[in-house]
C-alpha cells in the first residue's frame, strides 16, 4: 500500500516549494515473498531430519545382529570344541 504525502511550504520571500513524499509499505511485502521461502525450507529441513535418523536406526539395528550372529557363531564354536573334547575322552578311555 503506499501513500503520497504532499508539503507545501511558503518562504518569507513569497516563494513556494513543494515537497512530494511517497510512503510505502515495504516490510509486509518482503516479509509476504519470504514467508514461502521458509515454510518450504522448514518442511526440507524435516524431512532431512527423518532421513538422517531413520538411516542411523537402521545403522544400530545391522550393527546389533551383527553382533548378535557373531555370538551365536562363537557358541556354535564353543559346543564343537566341547564335543571334540568329549570324544576324544572318550576314545583314551
Amino acid at each position: 500500500m503506499a501513500e503520497e504525502r504532499i508539503v507545501t511550504t511558503d518562504t518569507p520571500q513569497g516563494t513556494t516549494h513543494t515537497h512530494t513524499t511517497i510512503v510505502t509499505d515495504g516490510a509486509s511485502r518482503q516479509t509476504r515473498s519470504v514467508a514461502p521461502f521458509a515454510v518450504i525450507a522448514l518442511l526440507l529441513l524435516g524431512a532431512v531430519l527423518v532421513w538422517v535418523f531413520s538411516s542411523m536406526g537402521s545403522a544400530e539395528a545391522a550393527k546389533d545382529n551383527a553382533v548378535a550372529n557373531a555370538a551365536g557363531e562363537v557358541g556354535e564354536a564353543a559346543g564343537q570344541i566341547g564335543d571334540a573334547a568329549q570324544d576324544a575322552v572318550n576314545s583314551v578311555k
